[in-house]
């Protein structure tokens, strides 16, 4: 399995490391704080892997603890002076559920870069991840076969979580169940060859997650074997500082964004995709006929806070020197028409839609720029809806049949529970007050307190994405502050470096390793890395839907070298 160059920099101290000496924490305005980067980086979510004693209790195939080197195998990063005095690493979190204290993750782990220059490490907030959670989530489903599969190994496990007067008949039915869950979710969905480190499918994972393992029923384990698909269309974990001011948001562009309750939406739908509980219950008469938040692990006031933090992220600014004569060449260059090399049209900052009296949106284009389809494809994947079937849509006359759009299912999942748990605290006798429930139902001032929610997902029988699959792809233009910290570049991750991207397509690279070993000049991934041994293989023009395709996105390949040249510097400058 990979391995890290790049041991435990030792993040809140002086103390040197043995490879990178220090870490620089990148420069990201006067609102991000060392205090708010501590608490983003462990803020609970609701998201629950397993219990902390059973991860604690794994071991890795040669029988070092799973969480020996802290996960930095995969590009996890240390965090040694936790307040919760836990050996994980960034984005890692605790809670309590499962019977006891849970293991789970938070937007930190997916969205915390750390680049190496010279020997010295760069941290940037909010950046995408250089980790690979493929292999992350491979490791961890044979860590839990290797348990069930030996006796020995089982004593071994079971002496650690349950000391020698545990119920270890019991022990072993928790396990069985977990692991028959976890393994339905990783078989049916990693592809081969994998994501690799900095890409994942999420979108296909949220779908299979919800579909797959939470609307099944319980004397089923909650499982639906056969809505899990083939996550097979990777993207690049996008950045987060400006996320929030995007007026619409995800990869091909499908949600509205830029006011709290779409944040909330989003950011529920992401705690479903990285195993919050979520089992929604029948219940004829209550506010949709059916319990969204009953069965649900959601921390709705760590979703508000890590929402209200994402604002605060700064763009990360350039730490090293810049030609200031470059810089503004490249900035006439990048304020050209796109038909001359510019790029101000697609990626300016404009007023976007209006979303919120308390902050204003910056426009966020969708628009086909030739690149690789796949991820719009699986956009109009249905799945059986089983325990929503015959389920009330919210914010809809609609009723789910026994298939649906996945979008629909996630949709009712995600607004059912917004709205519900806002119900609770509005209604006397809270949820189950099914009267007073379904009066709020056609309480029209009340519903449109949520009218916001209708554009947090495509839906059917809407014009949007589930209807409009034979139209050419179309991806989100955001604007760039800070695009110097997010190789690989593309929605997909298929382009290493900014220079590699001012080339024509068919001159591009055909595959790279990733990692975090920065190249200062080409702005983006250093051919030699040392983290991982992944290569990404990617394929040209003439496959638009491997998932993999570097083809697209030709704007400023016709630029001299010298105007390309400047652009780089003024790219690194904003």
């Amino acid at each position: 399995m990979f391995t890290r160059s790049v041991i435990f920099s030792l993040l809140f101290s002086g103390a040197a490391a043995p490879v990178a000496a220090q870490t620089v924490f990148v420069d990201q305005g006067d609102s991000w704080s060392p205090s708010l980067r501590a608490a983003f980086y462990t803020q609970d979510q609701g998201s629950r892997i397993m219990p902390l004693a059973w991860m604690e209790a794994l071991a890795q195939p040669d029988g070092t603890p799973f969480l020996a080197d802290g996960l930095a195998r995969y590009g996890y990063l240390p965090m040694p002076d936790r307040d919760d005095g836990a050996a994980l690493p960034v984005g890692f979190t605790t809670n309590e559920g499962m019977g006891g204290t849970a293991i789970g993750m938070t937007c930190a782990a997916c969205h915390t870069r750390q680049i190496e220059v010279r020997g010295t490490a760069y941290r940037i907030d909010g950046g995408p991840a250089i980790v690979d959670f493929q292999s992350f989530l491979a490791d961890l489903d044979a860590a839990m076969q290797a348990v069930l599969d030996d006796e020995a190994t089982f004593d071994a496990f079971a002496d650690k979580v349950a000391g020698g007067t545990g119920d270890r008949a019991g022990l072993r039915a928790e396990l069985e169940t977990w692991s028959l869950r976890f393994h339905t979710l990783i078989d049916g969905s990693l592809p081969d060859p994998g994501w690799g480190p900095v890409r994942l499918d999420a979108v296909s994972m949220i779908f299979n997650r919800l579909t797959g393992l939470d609307l099944g029923r319980p004397e089923d384990a909650y499982l639906i074997p056969e809505n899990v698909m083939l996550a097979d269309a990777p993207t690049r974990y996008p950045f987060l500082w400006n996320a929030a001011r995007q007026d619409m948001t995800q990869w091909p562009g499908f949600a509205h964004n830029g006011n709290d309750l779409l944040g909330l939406a989003r950011n529920l739908g992401e705690v479903y995709g990285v195993f919050g509980e979520f089992h929604p219950i029948k219940k004829p008469g209550l506010l949709f006929n059916r319990d969204y938040v009953t069965n649900n692990s959601a921390n709705w006031g760590g979703l508000k806070a890590l929402e209200e933090w994402i604002w605060d992220i700064g763009a990360p600014r350039w730490p090293w020197g810049l030609d200031a004569g470059l810089v503004e060449q490249g900035g006439a260059i990048f304020a050209r028409p796109t038909d001359q090399g510019g790029c101000v049209e697609c990626h300016g900052k404009r007023q976007g839609a209006f979303r919120s009296i308390f902050h204003s949106t910056w426009a966020t284009p969708i628009l086909p720029v030739g690149t690789d389809e796949r991820e719009c494809e699986i956009l109009t994947r249905t799945a059986k809806t089983g325990v929503l079937e015959g389920a009330k849509v919210p914010l809809s006359s609609n009723t789910l049949g026994a298939e649906a759009p996945a979008f629909d299912l996630l949709g009712a999942s995600v607004i059912g529970a917004i709205i519900q748990h806002a119900v609770g605290f509005r209604v006397t006798g809270g949820l189950e007050a099914t009267g007073a429930a379904a009066a709020l139902q056609k309480d029209d001032k009340f519903m449109a307190e949520f009218d916001d929610l209708r554009g947090a997902f495509p839906r059917s029988g809407d014009g949007s994405a589930l209807e409009t699959a034979a139209e050419p792809c179309k991806y989100e233009a955001r604007v760039l502050d800070g695009i110097w910290a997010a190789a690989p570049y593309l929605h997909n991750g298929s382009v290493p470096t900014l220079r590699e991207l001012l080339t024509p397509p068919d001159e591009r690279v055909a595959d790279f390793t990733p990692g975090p070993a920065y190249d200062l000049e080409a702005v983006g991934m250093a051919v030699e890395q040392t983290a991982f041994d992944h290569v990404i293989e990617t394929t040209g023009c003439d496959d638009l839907s491997s998932g993999n395709s570097r083809c697209g996105h030709d704007y400023g390949t016709a630029l001299s070298d010298d105007d390309k040249r400047a652009l780089l510097e003024y790219l690194k400058s904003i």
